[in-house]
């Protein structure tokens, strides 16, 4: 056999492993999907249930509200999320959820509203300062930005949403080693959303570097993780 027809079939063979992994990769998705699917319907009876029963049950609605928010249904989740503030004024954890539904939506000032909301009703959430820190960060104001996440992570070391929103911050800024210190910290304590690291713009300054190359190629589109639960 001579060189040409070797290197023929070691390219063929190269192909063929290509297509075999995104062919499993796609299979894995739509079976995911169907997951999802199956459990966000499950979910969704029982929260209708639980209202039904209760009308005043808080967390349903607020839970219910999350269901709508992974289908993309972002009014009715805000309609939940107002629902369940107006049981209970006092329940931070539904600020920050609608606050994450506005932010969804562009209207990133009712977003600070109400993570600012959340972080008066309980300093300790992590989450609300991290979502109100990335929402500064969407509007340009890092320093802002910057404070926020920084103090999410005072309260939070191993929140891995504040990781990955520092290591946005940074490549927003183009501090390409920082960012990838800061990515690869939130990849190892479990922030696994690969599709996000792959598409989000705020990673678009530091994507031909070799160091976020380095960190995306080693892992698989693996979806993350379904949580409805408050």
């Amino acid at each position: 056999m001579n060189l040409i027809n070797i290197f023929r079939n070691l390219c063929h063979n190269i192909i063929k492993s290509i297509q075999k992994r995104v062919v499993k990769n796609l299979r894995d998705f739509s079976f995911y999907e169907m997951v999802k699917r199956a459990k966000i319907k499950t979910s969704l009876s029982k929260y209708n249930k639980l209202i039904g029963e209760n009308p005043n049950d808080y967390r349903a609605y607020n839970n219910r509200g999350n269901l709508y928010l992974q289908m993309g249904r972002l009014q009715k989740a805000i309609s939940d999320y107002n629902k369940a503030i107006e049981i209970n004024p006092n329940f931070s954890i539904a600020f920050v959820n609608r606050g994450y539904a506005y932010q969804e939506m562009g209207f990133y000032d009712y977003a600070i509203r109400d993570y600012s909301k959340a972080i008066l009703l309980n300093p300790s959430n992590s989450m609300a300062y991290n979502n109100r820190g990335f929402t500064f960060l969407l509007l340009g104001r890092f320093s802002e930005a910057e404070a926020d996440i920084i103090r999410a992570l005072e309260i939070s070391p191993n929140n891995i949403y504040a990781l990955n929103s520092m290591a946005e911050l940074h490549a927003v800024l183009n501090n390409v080693e920082e960012a990838c210190r800061w990515l690869k910290r939130a990849i190892e304590k479990g922030f696994n959303n690969w599709e996000y690291i792959r598409k989000s713009k705020t990673y678009d300054n530091i994507r031909n570097s070799e160091c976020f190359k380095s960190l995306i190629t080693k892992k698989p589109l693996t979806p993350p993780a379904l949580k409805t639960d408050a």
